[in-house]
């Protein structure tokens, strides 16, 4: 399988606003020491992304 380049930012956009309504959710739900290190694992991986740390859509589907 094969996607183009357009394909993977929708997916990647998809998957950011996905991120941001868990975030919105787990407000509502946890208590907010637990709810400020989901956002300092999600500062993380944003930093890790913004260093080329991350793993190719390409790859993923191998595994899969």
């Amino acid at each position: 399988m094969v996607i183009t380049s357009k394909e993977a930012k929708l997916i990647m956009d998809k998957l950011d606003s996905i991120r941001l309504e868990l975030l919105r959710l787990r407000a509502a739900i946890l208590p907010e020491e637990e709810l400020g290190e989901e956002i300092r694992e999600l500062e993380e991986a944003k930093k890790e992304i913004s260093l080329g740390m991350y793993v190719k859509l390409e790859e993923l589907l191998k595994e899969l």
